[in-house]
């Protein structure tokens, strides 16, 4: 298999910094990201020979409890004072920052006790409803306190966000990881199963102390504003806030919903299966999903009202994500049962194909991610609602289906039909909403991941074991290849090598 450039055609941009940002983002949250890994490899080995699958899935359904519980109570007011502070960062207006960070504090903590005091009192109907007896009820209570903790981390580090202090977030999310790494293992290793809800609990404790520490570094003008203030500033917050909510409330359920299907239809173990795949599934990509939210959206943000500025960034952005995730989504297709076995044990296999599912999503979801930036960006709340409905009913709807006809691999069926159809529905609204297109050079950069990802995953099933895995191999590295090229030619000629610089004396130009 041979890839040239000529056969996708130049790179091309109207601005060398937007791809220097990017790229500089992303390499941030990229180094951070393989610390978190090392990390993940060694908490999840653990959790794996501790718990067994069974245990992994009951970790993953506590876990989306917390996630639904969070998202329900924080209202979106996290998300919509990350887009509020970067709105006033991009027009220079330090009192609407200060104003935005202090209200969005307090109405953190208020959130996160009326959230821990609801959560708390439904125990019994939400234990029943998602483990199909009361015996977990007492885990669901304790969990509020993780969701407290949780809420008032979120509106800490909302500042960070919004004042793109990307470093900071890279710290935060490492320091996140070897936390978690450091009191998980303990509490599981002396508790077993009993000993999840308190490791969630102690992990989130831990997330409010990072989060402080970082946010109390930013210097925000000092203000004491009058309950009329507050008032103002929180029903700003609440408008768009409550879209955020309810969109995030249907990705989280739709996951949630997702467990529950293959819980009913396979059982727990199957739902560990399930759990361990999706965590592997977007694992390399989560560290490029990581820096739009923490970089580009606030950035996309500032200049939203400018249709052309803004069309451009997202066509960079869709660029050096698929370069950067391409290699690697083929990579963990190809490499399943290794990475499955790394990560947590030869129990786990099963999921290896369901993994191999996911990554074929995951490829689109890098895809449409930055798309739909453009929707958030310009705070058109309908058009977010509506498309996020949409998503969470085809996901829904599609995993039901292909669960009770499949089995346990109809769930990564209903992923890759999730993005397939989210990909084209948000790409049709963005063009009506800025007339948004896909550069030549990145349809054709899609298209060619799209049809070598296609090509592994038909080989990796029609072919015998080694044969497949040393022809995707070679796919693998040859896709890698192209995209280091590609790559050359818009970084900074001083983040080249020297040596390297003279293998490619026309590539690594410094755009």
């Amino acid at each position: 298999m041979s890839v040239s450039q000529e056969a996708i055609g130049p790179i091309t941009s109207s601005s060398g910094n937007s791809y220097r940002q990017i790229l500089k983002a992303t390499a941030m949250i990229g180094g951070s990201s393989i610390v978190n890994i090392a990390f993940a490899i060694i908490r999840n080995k653990a959790m794996a020979l501790m718990l067994g699958p069974q245990g992994v899935g009951l970790m993953g359904l506590y876990g989306s409890i917390a996630d639904l519980a969070q998202n329900l109570g924080g209202l979106g007011v996290q998300a919509s004072g990350v887009r509020q502070i970067a709105e006033a960062v991009g027009s220079g207006d330090e009192r609407k920052i200060a104003m935005t960070a202090i209200v969005l504090r307090r109405i953190s903590v208020v959130l996160g006790i009326m959230a821990a005091l609801l959560l708390c009192g439904l125990a019994l109907p939400i234990a029943s409803f998602t483990f199909a007896d009361q015996t977990q009820a007492a885990g669901v209570a304790l969990l509020a306190v993780a969701v407290l903790f949780r809420l008032i981390s979120a509106g800490q580090t909302a500042l960070v966000q919004g004042m793109r202090r990307i470093g900071d977030l890279a710290r935060l999310n490492m320091l996140g990881a070897l936390f978690s790494t450091l009191i998980g293992i303990p509490l599981i290793y002396l508790f077993g199963e009993k000993g999840i809800v308190p490791a969630l609990v102690a992990m989130a404790a831990v997330s409010v102390l990072t989060s402080w520490w970082y946010s109390r570094k930013i210097k925000i003008a000092a203000l004491s504003p009058s309950i009329k203030q507050v008032r103002e500033e929180s029903a700003e917050l609440f408008k768009l806030g409550v879209v955020f909510m309810v969109s995030g409330f249907l990705t989280v359920g739709a996951a949630y919903a997702v467990r529950i299907i293959v819980l009913r239809h396979s059982g727990v173990e199957a739902a560990g299966l399930y759990q361990a795949a999706w965590a592997l599934g977007g694992l390399y990509a989560s560290f490029i999903l990581q820096a739009m939210g923490t970089d580009f959206y606030p950035r996309l943000t500032a200049i939203s009202r400018d249709n052309a500025q803004c069309n451009r960034l997202v066509n960079d952005q869709i660029q050096i994500s698929v370069l950067l995730a391409g290699p690697g989504l083929l990579a963990t297709l190809t490499l399943a049962p290794l990475v499955i076995s790394l990560f947590y044990s030869s129990q786990f296999h099963p999921a290896i194909n369901l993994l191999r599912w996911i990554c074929l999503g995951v490829m689109l979801q890098i895809v449409s991610w930055p798309m739909g930036f453009i929707i958030l960006a310009k705070g058109a709340r309908k058009i977010f609602f509506w498309t996020e409905l949409a998503a969470t009913l085809v996901h829904v709807g599609l995993a039901w289906l292909l669960v009770n006809q499949f089995g346990l691999i109809g769930s990564g069926m209903a992923f890759l039909g999730l993005y397939v159809w989210h990909t084209a529905f948000v790409y049709v609204f963005v063009r009506r909403l800025s007339g948004f297109r896909w550069s030549k050079f990145n349809a054709r950069l899609v298209a060619f991941f799209l049809a070598v990802t296609t090509l592994a995953f038909v080989l990796l099933w029609a072919l015998p074991f080694w044969p497949a895995t040393l022809a995707c191999a070679f796919i693998t590295c040859a896709s890698g290849l192209f995209s280091l090229r590609m790559l050359f030619q818009v970084v900074p000629a001083e983040w080249v090598p020297a040596r390297i610089r003279r293998w490619l004396p026309n590539a690594a130009t410094g755009a």
